[in-house]
C-alpha cells in the first residue's frame, strides 16, 4: 500500500491541484452522488454498488478528478472491497484514491492509496452511514486506476465483480454480489441449464442466469462440479455469454425453482387466451391469404409469428393466464423465418389483474420504467428475468424498437402464485379479532374450527404419504421374499427328484472308488448299466453234457461274490463267479430276489473300474482241462464238486458263437490261507494263452 507524501510541486501541478479542488467544491453543492470528469461506470445502489475509474481497465486519463458520495440508511455502516488498484506513484500528491468518513467539509479521511499493483485483501469499514470516495489523476504514463465494490456491513461475504469461479475452492458456497457488475469487464461462457465455465466472473454469470439484478445485487448460492467439453453462448439480461472450450470445473446457481414454462409453447395456453392490438394480413401474388395472428406467437412453434399491422409504439401482444401467477422471466425471438427477418429489439412489459388497470414493470427501488433488451436477429432467443417477479393474471408486451416490422414469439416462465406467497398471511375469513376480544361470544370462537381443521389437513396428508412411503417398500420386500422362497423350493425339489435311486450319492458315482464299491453291492443298484449275459441256448448246451455240472434251469440275477468283505483281496481286474448252492442254483434267492424268467439273459458280472477293462467277458471253459491248473489251490466245496464231474465233455462258447479257447485262471491268493469265501476269480485270460495241461 502506497501512501502519498506531500512534496514540492511546480506551478503547473499546483495550479492543477487547486483547479481540481475548486471543481470538486463547486460540484459538492449539487445533489448528485457522482461528480467530476474522471468517473468511470458506476452503480450506486441503496445497499451495495460498484464504482471504477474512467477507462478501466485501460489507463485512466490525465488531469481528471471524480468524487462519489454514498449513503445508506441511518444506523448502518459501509465496507469496501477492492477488485483492482493500480495508480502510478511518481507523484502521489496528485495521483491518489482517498476514502472519507462523511461528506462535505466535515468529512475525515479513512485511508489514502497510491501505487502500482496494490493488493488490499481486507475490507475497509466506515464509521458511519455516509462515505466519500475521491480519485484524482495528474500527469502519468501507466496505471489502470481502480475498481471496487461496497455493501452494508451485514453482508460480510461481499465479493467483487471480478471474482471468478476458479477463485473459490469450496464445492458449495454462498456469497454476496454487489450491484453494478454488468458494467464490469469480464467474459462468461455457459448457460443456465448446463452451467458456467470456471473462468467466468461469478457475479456477472449470476446476472446472466437471472439470479440477481444488476441494479440491486444480492445473495447467491453456488455449486461447483466437474467441467464439460463445450459451453454454449446466449444473450440474457443484457449479458452475452460466449462459446467456451473444456474446463476442469463449472459452477451453477441454486434457485427457488420457480422457472417453469407457463404453457405457451406446450399449448396449455389456448389461442383464445392470446390477443393483440392488430394483426398483419396480406395476400400473395396468387391470392393466397396470410395472417400473422397472435396464436402464432408461441416460442419454438413452427409457422408464422405474430406481427402487427402497424409499426408504432402503440402495438401490444397480450396473454391471459386465467388466474394470478408468479412470473419470473420471459424469452423472445423474432419471426424465425429467413425470408422475413423481422424482430423486436426493445420492449416494455405491463401487467394487470383485471385486464383494465395496467402497470409498467420497474426494477426494485427504480424510478423509471424498465426497458428490456430484445433480439439482435430474427432467430436467436433472448431471455430476460423479472427481479422482483411479477404477480398478475394478464401480461402485455409493448415493443419500443424493432427491425423492419414488429414480429415476435415468446414464452413466459414462473410458477403458481400460491407456491411463492401462501394465502395464510391474508386476513382470515371471517375476521377473528372481535372473537378474541369478546369472551361472551362463544359462537364466534367456534368459527375457528374450520380454519383449524384446514390447517391440520396438510400434516394428515403428509402422514398418509409417509405411511405409504413405508408400507410400499415393505410389501415389495415381502413379495420378493415369497417369490425367492418358491423358486428355491422348486429348485430343491427338482434336485431331489434327480437324485432318487442313487442312494443319496449322486456325485459318488463319478469316482473310481464308487465304481469299485459297486462290485460288492446287489446287482439292482447297477441297473441300466451294460453287462455280459449268458443266453438260454448256451445254458441248454451245458445241460447236454453228462459230466458237466448241472446248471440251474431258471436264471438268477448277479451271484454273490466269493469274498468275506475284504476289499483289498480283490485284484484290479477281478470278476465274480456265481456260487452254487445245494440245489445247483445260484445263491440264495431270498437274498437276491426272485429268479428271472428263463428266456431272459442274466448278468454275470459287475462293471470294472474305469482304470481297467470295463467288463470281464464270460466264456465257456473246459473244466476238465482246468483241473491241473487249480488242483494245488484250496477251492470252495462247491467248486470242487463241480470240477469232479466229467469235465472233458464240457464245451464252452461265447454268446457270439465263437469257440471258447480261453478259460478262467486260478483263484487269486492273498499269500496266506484264507477261508473259502475269501477267494475270488480273476478275469479270464486272453485268447492267446492255452489252458493248463494242454500242449
Amino acid at each position: 500500500m502506497g501512501r502519498a507524501v506531500m512534496v514540492g510541486r511546480g506551478p503547473t501541478e499546483a495550479g492543477l491541484f487547486f483547479l481540481s479542488t475548486l471543481i470538486i467544491l463547486l460540484a459538492a453543492r449539487s445533489s448528485r452522488a457522482q461528480k467530476g470528469d474522471g468517473c468511470g461506470p458506476s452503480v450506486l445502489g441503496p445497499s451495495s454498488g460498484t464504482l471504477s475509474s474512467l477507462g478501466y481497465p485501460g489507463t485512466y486519463p490525465n488531469h481528471t478528478v471524480c468524487e462519489w458520495e454514498i449513503s445508506v440508511p441511518q444506523g448502518r455502516r459501509l465496507h469496501f472491497r477492492f477488485a483492482d488498484l493500480d495508480i502510478e506513484d511518481n507523484n502521489c500528491q496528485v495521483n491518489y484514491l482517498r476514502i472519507y468518513d462523511g461528506v462535505g467539509p466535515q468529512r475525515t479521511q479513512i485511508v489514502k492509496f497510491c501505487g502500482l499493483g496494490l493488493k488490499v485483501p481486507e475490507l475497509i469499514q466506515s464509521a458511519g452511514n455516509r462515505v466519500t470516495i475521491q480519485f484524482m489523476s495528474g500527469t502519468h504514463r501507466s496505471g489502470r486506476g481502480f475498481s471496487l465494490s461496497y455493501s452494508t456491513t451485514e453482508h460480510t461475504d461481499l465479493i467483487t465483480c471480478l471474482d471468478k469461479g476458479i477463485h473459490f475452492t469450496e464445492a458449495e458456497f454462498t456469497r454476496y454480489c454487489p450491484a453494478g457488475c454488468l458494467t464490469s469487464v469480464g467474459e462468461i461462457s455457459g448457460t443456465v441449464p448446463h452451467g458456467y465455465r470456471d473462468s467466468s466472473p461469478v457475479c456477472l454469470a449470476a446476472i446472466h442466469a437471472g439470479v440477481v439484478s444488476n441494479s440491486v445485487g444480492g445473495q447467491i448460492s453456488v455449486v461447483s462440479s466437474k467441467g464439460i467439453p463445450h459451453y454454449d453462448g446466449s444473450l440474457a439480461n443484457n449479458v452475452s455469454s460466449t462459446v467456451g472450450p473444456l474446463s476442469n470445473s463449472l459452477f451453477t446457481f441454486k434457485t427457488s425453482g420457480c422457472y417453469g414454462t407457463l404453457g405457451l409453447e406446450s399449448g396449455v395456453v389456448r389461442d383464445s387466451q392470446l390477443s393483440a392490438s392488430s394483426v398483419w394480413e396480406w395476400s400473395d401474388v396468387i391470392g393466397q391469404p396470410s395472417e400473422w395472428g397472435p396464436s402464432g406467437a408461441r416460442l419454438k412453434r413452427v409457422g408464422l409469428p405474430w406481427a402487427s399491422a402497424h409499426s408504432d409504439q402503440q402495438q401490444w401482444l397480450q396473454v391471459d393466464l386465467k388466474k394470478e401467477k408468479r412470473i419470473t422471466g420471459i424469452t423472445t425471438t423474432g419471426s424465425s423465418l429467413p425470408e422475413y427477418q423481422f424482430y423486436v429489439s426493445a420492449y416494455r412489459v405491463l401487467y394487470s389483474n383485471d385486464g383494465q388497470n395496467w402497470s409498467v414493470y420497474r426494477e426494485a427501488d427504480a424510478t423509471q420504467n424498465k426497458s428490456f433488451q430484445g433480439n439482435t436477429n430474427y432467430l436467436q432467443e433472448v431471455r430476460n428475468n423479472f427481479i422482483p417477479p411479477i404477480e398478475a393474471r394478464y401480461v402485455r408486451m409493448s415493443p419500443t424498437q424493432w427491425h423492419q416490422r414488429i414480429a415476435l414469439k415468446f414464452e413466459l416462465f414462473g410458477c403458481q402464485f400460491h407456491q411463492a406467497r401462501p394465502r395464510i398471511n391474508h386476513p382470515p375469513r371471517p375476521p377473528t379479532p372481535p372473537v378474541a376480544t369478546d369472551p361472551p361470544s362463544l359462537n364466534g370462537f367456534t368459527t375457528h374450527t374450520p380454519d383449524i381443521r384446514n390447517t391440520t389437513m396438510p400434516p394428515r396428508t403428509s402422514n398418509d404419504v409417509a405411511l405409504a412411503a413405508v408400507l410400499v417398500p415393505v410389501l415389495v420386500m415381502v413379495l420378493t421374499a415369497l417369490i425367492l422362497t418358491m423358486v428355491c423350493a422348486w429348485h430343491w425339489r427338482n434336485r431331489m427328484k434327480s437324485s432318487e435311486g442313487a442312494y443319496d450319492l449322486p456325485h459318488w458315482d463319478r469316482t473310481d472308488w464308487w465304481k469299485s464299491m459297486k462290485q460288492f453291492l446287489p446287482s439292482k443298484i447297477a441297473e441300466g448299466e451294460e453287462s455280459v449275459r449268458y443266453s438260454s441256448s448256451e445254458v441248454g448246451r451245458l445241460r447236454g453234457r453228462g459230466n458237466a455240472p448241472r446248471l440251474q434251469a431258471k436264471p438268477a440275477e448277479y451271484a454273490q461274490p466269493l469274498v468275506s468283505g475284504v476289499v483289498t483281496s480283490l485284484g484290479q481286474r477281478s470278476t465274480f463267479k456265481p456260487e452254487e448252492g445245494s440245489d445247483h442254483c445260484y445263491t440264495d434267492p431270498d437274498l437276491y430276489g426272485a429268479p428271472m424268467a428263463t428266456d431272459i439273459y442274466h448278468a454275470y458280472s459287475e462293471p470294472l473300474p474305469a482304470s481297467g477293462a470295463e467288463y470281464a467277458t464270460p466264456i465257456v471253459i473246459d473244466i476238465a482241462s482246468h483241473l491241473s491248473g487249480i488242483s494245488s489251490l484250496s477251492q470252495p466245496p462247491t467248486v470242487s464238486s463241480f470240477m469232479g464231474r466229467s469235465a472233458a465233455s464240457l464245451l464252452a462258447r461265447t454268446d457270439s458263437g465263437q469257440s471258447g479257447r480261453s478259460m478262467y485262471d486260478t483263484p487269486k491268493s492273498t499269500g496266506q490261507a484264507t477261508p473259502t469265501e475269501d477267494l475270488a476269480y480273476q478275469v479270464p485270460q486272453s485268447s492267446s494263452q492255452k489252458p493248463a495241461g494242454q500242449s
